[in-house]
This record gives C-alpha cells, structure tokens and sequence, in this order.
C-alpha cells in the first residue's frame, strides 16, 4: 500500500473517470435548458476553463513533437519511450481535481458565483499575491518535497519521467495536486475575497500559469537569451527550459515556481544555468548530430495521417486503427494535405537510438492516393531524391525506402537515384531482401504447393526462385505470359516446372496457402478452400472476409530490446515492431554494408540478410519454429 493520499481516487477509473464531473456537465447543462444561466453560468465556466487549461497542454505537447521544428532546440536528446507515455497517460488528472475544488469553493462562497466579467484590480492584487504569496509557498513546499521521506513517496513519481514533457507538467502524486491547488487558488481566491474578483482573472490566471508550466517541462528552448542579454534583471523574472531541465536533470537546485530570484535569495540557483541557457538558444538554428540511419516513410491516407505524436501522443504510442474522434479532425488534415501538397518537403516526425547510434524517420510529404495519379509522380520523386541528398549531405550512413516510395513503377525501385547520382556515399536501401526473408520465414517447410498473386513483382518474383528452388509449386497469377517466361528462366533448369502460371483465381481453389502481393476482393478471396492462411505484402492489408480462413499480418520484425526512446507506433504495427522493410535497411545500417540495395532483389542475399537480422536481435513477429529458413 502506498503512502497516504499518495494515489488518486479514481486511478482505477480508466477512461470513466471524467463521469467524476457528471454533476457538474449535468448542472451546466440544466442551467442552460432551463433559461437559469445566469445564475449557475459558473458552472459551465468551470468546464470551460477545465477544458481550454487541457488545450494549452495539448498544444504545447504538439509544438514538442514538431520535430521539424524543434529538433535543434531540444535540451535532452533522448526520446520519450512507451514507458513514459504510459506512467504519463493520465496526466489530466489534476484537472479534474481542481474542477471538483473550483465547485465545492462556489457552493461555500456563494459570492463567487456572480463575478463580474473584468476587474482590473484584480489583476493587480493577483499579480502580487503571485509574487508575495505563491511564488515562496511553492519554492519551501517544493523544495521540502525533495528530502528523503517526501520525496520517495510522492515527488519521484514526477523525477520518474526521464524527458520533461508538457504532460509531465501534470504528473504528479494525488498530495502534491492538492498542495499545488492551494498554491494557484491562492492570488484568484485572495483577489476575489477582496471584492476584486472577475472571471476574466479566473480565465487568464489559469492560462498563464499553466502555459508557463509547460514552458518549463517543454524540453524545448524557446527563450532567446538575447532577451536576457538586454535586459539582465528579467533572467530573475522568468524561468527557461533549460533552466527546469537542470532541476530534473540534477534535482537539489532550481526549485522556483516561475522565478529564479527566489533560487538566487536562497543559494539554490544552478550555477550552470545562464551559461547553458545562452549555449542551447544560440545553437538552435544550427544542426545537432546527424542521424545515422532514416527510414523514408510517406503517409498512408487521410486518417492515418493524424497517428503521429504531434497530433495525440497517446494515439500515436499505440497501433493505429480508425476512431470516431478522428472524424471531426479530418476536413482539416485534408486541408494540410493539400498544403503539404504545394509547399512541403520530406521532414523528420520521430527517432530511437540502437547501439547508441541515431535512427529517424522522415516523412515524404505525400500520400498514398498520390502516388498512383500520373501527374504527380514527378514531384513525388523530386522529394525522395531531395530527401536522399539531403541525407548525403549530413552524413547519414543509409536510407532506406518505405512502401511506395521505391515503387517499380516509380523509380525502380531506387534504381533512378542510384544511376542519377553515382558519387552518393550514403546507401540506398528498399529493404525488401528481408521483407521476402519474413515472409518466407513464416511459410511451413512442409507446404509443397502455395498460390502467388503479384507473382512479377519485384518481392513475387524474389518468394517465387526461392520456393522453386526448395521444391515448392508456385501457382503465379498473371496475365501476362511474358513476364511469367522470364522469371521462370531465372530459375534452375531443373526447377522450372515447379513454376505454374495461371490466369484465374479459380485455379487455386485446392491450394490452401495464399501469399498475396496485390489486393484481392471478397469475392476473389472466396475460392480459397476453408483452412487457407493468406500470408501478404500488399499495402493496405486486405480484409479478413473469411472466418474459415487465417490471416497473416504484414511483413515485420521487432526491434532489439536495446533500443532507446521509442513511442511511436509504425503504422498498424505493435509497439517496437517495424515493417520488415524498415528493418531490412537498420541490418543493412549495422552490418556496413556498402552497397546500395536497390532494383530487384538478389535471391542468393535472402539467407545472409535473414540471419544478420538474427545475430542483431531483430525477432520475427511470426511464431512459427518449422519454416524454409
């Protein structure tokens, strides 16, 4: 059992917890239908406040994700991992709290129920309350909360969050929101009592307490010191980033609420934190480390475009699947796309460390639709060849493509850029050596027949000369006899009647082994027999239609268990499991291989880049033991 009032009320609440202000929404609800808002107006203002106070959060914590645009102004590099995210998860706890004590203050003072809308008075007396009042409150409150007792019981849970994040702002012991609710109660509640309250001071108080509260956790350097520079007083004034970052980071010094002044009165202002202030905001237009390795991703559609983590950190930790709150949000995504459309370029949305080496992900600037309309592909291409040279130019060891951005059609697969600009010393990679090894992986050695469709693709015709050659029958859908004869001449002379084509889907209605490669119907999928498993590299997956059937998921493998800050999902992926593409390019990363892998797949690799994956500690997401390799 834990310390006292040391848990919330309704920590096992979950997501029901907001039931907790159903009177409240009730009574704000009844006041508005009733025609008596005037008088119970506070309630609906307490709503209101709690939620433009969750927004401010929201907002910041977006603006932190922008890595596009904070990148270089970051103060601790490493990323936020699952485990942050998840201890953070509630971290609106405290709104609700305050909403409940907000409530109980207006039914025991009734007074403040009826403030008028301004009083500038009030601004006045808040402002020195602030500074005479909450401001060395919390300095002595906060500081004792960092001796041995306090601090093992209730503040570590805040110091356990490795990366400040706007959210950690929140994260706290149920006894420290109760302290800190007195400390901001302080100069709205002080000002009121003195008959110069107003719900303009409610509103804005609250605000700029807590954007200044995620200033601080926002582990993004955005004060110039420049500014303090001009004028030395206000460094006293206004706290930084940086400056908080050294509390978390060293934790016996910086301990103000906003201002500094109330460290340097009482010797505990870090002696680093000018010098590291000045360092870190006159770097940040400058380019910090370079990644070593980038994924190359591009988006998949409009609703899938909101599962990254300056949307919803949340949404973006756990696999994407379409949601209702989505909905709301999509006229302006579609509006962005078009946007990314006529200005964008490729920009980096998340990153993990592996070996202690720097991988990201960029972000081609299109999505999926695109790339199949003829008119774009030229401004499609431009971006990959902008995003590889721009690679090259930071140093990056490999790139690697995702999904369509090395589309045969597109540009062969990297063949364009490789050929375009023979001098590149970073690598280029589309990974499908060991998207072919996974999904080979997961085929039984005791199949002796599977059915093929996008048989002539680059990946259909890798899976189709490595079966052959174990002896497997491969049925090939195709129409084009041509495309068939020459794939079927790759293969040994002495394997090449293990090599089928067929035209119609009916052809493999005995065949109880499906590996698709191009997206098939319900109604195609029907002639499958009962018992079929559909292995698949098509994107987006096809539908499970057929309950007598199993599905396999698409080609992947998950991170070794050394990787460092990831809290990104890839797509529909599991947490720490990436597309085998993906993966493909990070063995390609820690072998220092130095060729470029890009245009058809080389059969004979398939074996070696299967079993680096393995010496890495990459593992399969499939389970099965009794596979071809």
């Amino acid at each position: 059992m834990g310390a006292p009032l040391s848990a919330w009320p309704w920590q096992n609440f979950g997501m029901f917890k907001y039931l907790v202000l159903g009177p409240l929404f009730a009574k704000a609800l009844y006041s508005i239908i009733y025609d008596d808002f005037h008088k119970d107006s506070w309630c609906l203002h307490i709503l209101i406040i709690c939620s433009l106070r969750g927004l401010v959060h929201q907002l910041w914590s977006s603006y932190n994700q922008m890595l596009f645009l904070t990148r270089n102004r970051r103060i601790i590099e490493q990323g936020i991992d699952f485990k942050q995210i998840d201890q953070e998860w509630h971290w609106d706890n405290f709104l609700i709290l305050q909403a409940l004590i907000s409530s109980m203050a207006c039914y025991l003072f009734p007074s403040l129920q009826n403030l008028p809308l301004w009083n500038s008075k009030g601004i006045i007396t808040a402002l020195l309350l602030h500074v005479g009042v909450s401001e060395p409150l919390y300095y002595w409150v906060h500081r004792s909360f960092h001796g041995n007792y306090l601090f093992t019981n209730y503040h570590s849970l805040h110091h356990s969050s490795p990366v400040p994040h706007p959210f950690t702002a929140g994260h706290t012991t149920f006894m420290e929101h109760l302290v800190l609710s007195i400390i901001i109660g302080i100069p709205i509640a002080g000002a009121s009592l003195l008959g110069y309250g107003s719900v303009s001071l409610a509103y804005g108080y609250l605000s700029v307490f807590d954007f200044l509260r995620c200033l601080g956790h926002s582990n993004v350097e955005v004060v110039p010191h420049k500014m303090f520079d001009k004028i030395p007083l206000l460094r006293y004034l206004l706290y930084t980033p940086t400056y908080h970052s050294l509390h978390h980071t060293e934790k016996e010094t910086n301990f103000c609420l906003f201002m500094p002044f109330f460290d340097a009165l009482w010797k505990t202002l870090n002696n680093k934190s000018w010098e590291l202030h000045k360092t870190i905001s006159s770097n940040a237009g400058k380019n910090r480390k370079a990644p070593d390795f980038v994924f190359l991703a591009h988006v998949v559609d409009i609703s899938s475009a909101l599962h990254v983590a300056f949307v919803f950190r949340s949404f973006a930790s756990i696999p994407y699947s379409f949601g209702l709150f989505l909905v709301p949000m999509m006229p302006g995504c579609f509006l962005f796309m078009l946007a990314m459309w006529l200005w964008s370029k490729p920009f980096v949305v998340y990153y993990y460390k592996l070996r202690d080496r720097l991988h990201q992900i960029w972000v081609v600037p299109r999505f999926g639709f695109q790339y199949f309309l003829p008119f774009a592909t030229e401004g499609i291409n431009k971006n990959i060849e902008q995003a590889i040279l721009r690679a090259d130019k930071l140093g990056v060891k490999v790139i690697s493509l995702a999904a369509l951005n090395k589309n045969e059609s597109l540009n062969g697969g990297g063949t364009l850029f490789v050929n375009k600009h023979p001098n590149l010393r970073v690598r280029v990679v589309h990974g499908n050596t060991l998207t072919a090894a996974v999904i080979l992986n997961e085929i039984p050695n005791d199949v002796k027949e599977v059915f093929l469709t996008g048989a002539t693709s680059k990946l259909g015709r890798a899976i189709t000369l490595y079966l052959c050659r174990r002896r497997v029958r491969v049925l090939m859908l195709t129409l084009s006899t041509e495309r068939f004869q020459k794939i079927q001449q790759e293969a040994p002379a002495d394997c090449q009647s293990y090599l089928v084509q067929i035209t119609k889907y009916e052809a493999a209605q005995n065949c109880k082994t499906w590996i698709v490669g191009k997206w098939i119907t319900p109604r195609q999928q029907s002639w499958a027999p009962p018992g079929t498993h559909f292995h698949q590299f098509v994107v987006p997956p096809i539908l499970p239609f057929r309950r007598d059937c199993t599905y396999g998921d698409l080609a992947a493998m998950k991170l070794p268990e050394d990787v460092e800050g990831l809290g990104h999902c890839e797509y529909t992926m599991e947490r720490g499991v990436v597309h085998a593409c993906h993966a493909g390019g990070v063995v390609h990363f820690l072998e220092g291989w130095t060729h470029h892998e890009v245009g058809a797949i080389d059969v004979d690799r398939i074996d070696l880049v299967w079993n680096a994956a393995l010496k890495y500690g990459l593992k399969p997401v499939s389970s099965n033991k009794n596979s071809f390799l």
